[in-house]
């Protein structure tokens, strides 16, 4: 479904990466080695050379919005470009957005909070719920749990195994070993800008 081929970005590449629907993979590596760039890269966030393909349709056909929404980043620490909640909600069904808030603990009054009354962990579920409103065909997550506590995170896995489960493929990045084999089918590791395969 989701296809790359030589993928360059700074010290990154060439890179090949094929994503099936439905499925999860775990990205691991050591800070700094370009994990985020990666992901960035393949939402066409940043500048970067390579024959991207979603469904067979080149990255090159769509805009950058439509692209974009398709495949999706989610930030470890989101943007946020509102005061309320509720404006970057813009555009997703309300009864899913209800939902996806109540499986990430968080109450439907959320969507009506400041911005600015937001912890850390709130902000990382509500970005993450923002992102699966949108229903995009590949979700790629940088360290989705990584703020989060015990509960929180599991919340967040249980509705990672459930948009599989709907088709979506999922390109995260972890630096917990175990999450990367309790969560990812695969673990790639990214080392010397070339991605390479581990047992999971």
């Amino acid at each position: 479904m989701f296809s790359v081929r030589n993928l360059k970005r700074l010290s990154i590449g060439p890179v090949d990466l094929d994503l099936a629907p439905g499925e999860i993979v775990a990205l691991v590596g050591p800070s700094g080695v370009g994990k985020s760039l990666l992901l960035r890269a393949l939402a066409d966030l940043d500048p970067n050379a390579a024959d991207v393909r979603l469904n067979g349709a080149s990255r090159e056909s769509m805009s950058a919005p439509e692209w974009r929404r398709q495949v999706l980043y989610v930030a470890a620490h989101a943007g946020w470009w509102d005061d309320t909640v509720e404006a970057h909600f813009s555009g997703a069904m309300r009864g899913r957005t209800v939902e996806l808030l109540q499986r990430l603990g968080l109450e439907s009054t959320a969507l009506g909070w400041p911005v600015s009354n937001l912890s850390t962990g709130e902000r990382q579920r509500l970005s993450f719920a923002r992102a699966l409103a949108l229903e995009p065909k590949v979700l790629l997550l940088d360290e989705p749990t990584s703020g989060l506590d015990a509960d929180n995170a599991n919340r967040v896995e249980a509705l990672v195994r459930r948009q599989s489960v709907e088709g979506t493929a999922v390109l995260f990045v972890t630096h917990d070993a175990h999450q990367a084999q309790r969560l990812g089918g695969r673990v790639l590791r990214l080392e010397g800008g070339r991605l390479v395969e581990t047992a999971s």
